[in-house]
């Protein structure tokens, strides 16, 4: 059973950081296509960053102020953000990329960004 639960989501002001974290259970993942997404109210849930085979990955909202990162040996991928905005507000979800089977998603982690 592959388990996904994210952390690290909260309440900051405009130009602060946090730091989220993904911790994935069930299969060993080093090997997958793991990634951030983000929905905020009334928002479709949209692309944020993704590690895999080809290296990382960044929406164009985020780049230079995101940083993915990943610890294979404790199955888990980080999203470092700084420079937070107003905008960057939503429901933050965890995904994992399975070959033959699918995608499996996380439960999320709320970040409000205060201006």
């Amino acid at each position: 059973q592959v388990q996904l639960v994210e952390s690290g989501g909260g309440l900051v002001q405009a130009g602060g950081s946090l730091r989220l974290s993904c911790a994935a259970s069930g299969r060993t993942f080093s090997n997958y296509d793991m990634a951030w997404f983000r929905q905020a109210p009334g928002e479709e849930r949209e692309f944020v960053a993704a590690v895999g085979w080809n290296g990382r990955s960044y929406a164009d909202s985020v780049k230079g102020r995101f940083t993915l990162s990943r610890d294979s040996a404790k199955n888990t991928v980080y999203l470092q953000m700084n420079s937070l905005k107003p905008e960057d507000t939503g429901l933050y979800y965890c995904a994992v990329d399975v070959p033959g089977v699918g995608r499996y998603w996380g439960q999320g982690t709320q970040v409000t960004v205060s201006s």
